[in-house]
C-alpha cells in the first residue's frame, strides 16, 4: 500500500520547552500549522511553505461535477487513499463561501478571535493564517460556544486558472451545484482565563480543500452554493467523540453570527 500524501504531525518549536506544534503535511512537507494541542490558545490555521500544490483526482472530475445524491463510497475510498489511517467522519455539506483575505473585512482572526483572545504579546498583531480563505457558516452552540466554519485553499485563489473559473461560474448560474472535497478537523479552544470583552469556547470547524479550488472561487464569485465532501480526522481533532456528534446537528442549524446572537 502506497503511503499516504496527507499526515498529521507535531513537532517541537524550535524555542527550547516550546509547545509542540501541530501539523498537516503534504508528501513529507509541513502544510499547515494547526490550533496548539493545549487547547487554550487560540484557534489557528496557518499556512506554510508545503502548501503549494492541489491534489484533485482527474478519474474524478465528471462524477464531482454535480452533487453527490449520497455518500458516494467510491469517492470516499479514492481521496481515502491520501489520507493517513484513522478514523474519519464523512460529512456530505452544502455551504455557501465568502472569500475573506487576512486583515480585512470578515476576517476571523482580526475581530472574533481578538474579542476572546486578544492580540499576540509578542507581535501586537492578531494572528495571520498566512492565505486568503472562505468562511461558510457559523452558528450557535449554546451560551458559552459558537461554531465557526472554514475552507481553506491549499493554494491561494490567485493561483487558479481563471478560464476554469469562469466555466463554473457560468454553470452556477444556470443551476449546477458540483462538489468539492476536504479533509477537516473540528478545534474546540477557550482561554485559560476570562480577560477579554467576549469569552467563550470557539468550536472551529476547518476544512483543508483536497479537490474543488476553482469551485469555490466561483461559487464565492457567484454567490452560489457548493457540495463539500468532508472527511472529518476525528483522531487528529482537538474534540470529543461527543462533540463530533453534535455537529450534523449544529449544522442544520440557521446560519446566526457571534454578535447577532450578543445583540438578541
Amino acid at each position: 500500500m502506497a503511503e499516504a500524501r496527507l499526515r498529521f504531525e507535531t513537532e517541537p518549536q524550535e524555542t527550547q520547552g516550546g509547545p509542540t506544534r501541530r501539523l498537516l503535511a503534504v508528501d513529507g512537507e509541513p502544510a499547515f500549522e494547526l490550533s496548539f494541542w493545549c487547547g487554550s490558545c487560540p484557534f489557528l490555521f496557518r499556512r506554510l511553505a508545503g502548501a503549494r500544490q492541489t491534489l484533485s483526482m482527474a478519474s474524478l472530475r465528471e462524477r464531482l461535477a454535480e452533487p453527490l445524491p449520497g455518500l458516494d463510497e467510491g469517492v470516499i475510498d479514492a481521496f481515502g487513499t491520501l489520507l493517513p489511517e484513522g478514523v474519519y467522519l464523512p460529512l456530505l455539506l452544502r455551504v455557501e463561501p465568502r472569500l475573506v483575505v487576512p486583515g480585512q473585512e470578515g476576517d476571523y482572526f482580526s475581530h472574533e478571535q481578538v474579542d476572546t483572545w486578544g492580540i499576540d504579546q509578542f507581535w501586537g498583531l492578531p494572528e495571520y493564517p498566512h492565505t486568503p480563505y472562505y468562511r461558510t457558516f457559523e452558528t450557535v452552540v449554546d451560551d458559552d460556544a459558537h461554531l465557526y466554519e472554514f475552507v481553506v485553499p491549499m493554494v491561494p485563489p490567485t493561483w487558479n486558472d481563471r478560464e476554469r473559473v469562469e466555466e463554473y461560474v457560468e454553470q452556477m448560474r444556470q443551476g449546477q451545484v458540483p462538489t468539492a472535497v476536504a479533509v477537516s478537523t473540528l478545534d474546540l479552544c477557550q482561554p485559560a482565563l476570562d480577560l477579554s470583552t467576549d469569552y467563550y469556547q470557539h468550536w472551529g470547524l476547518t476544512h483543508f480543500l483536497l479537490d474543488g479550488h476553482h469551485k469555490l472561487e466561483a461559487a464565492a464569485s457567484a454567490g452560489r452554493p457548493v457540495q463539500l465532501l468532508s472527511l472529518l480526522a476525528l483522531d487528529e481533532s482537538l474534540a470529543e467523540a461527543a462533540d463530533h456528534g453534535r455537529l450534523a446537528a449544529l449544522r442544520s442549524q440557521p446560519r446566526l453570527s457571534r454578535g447577532a446572537r450578543r445583540v438578541r
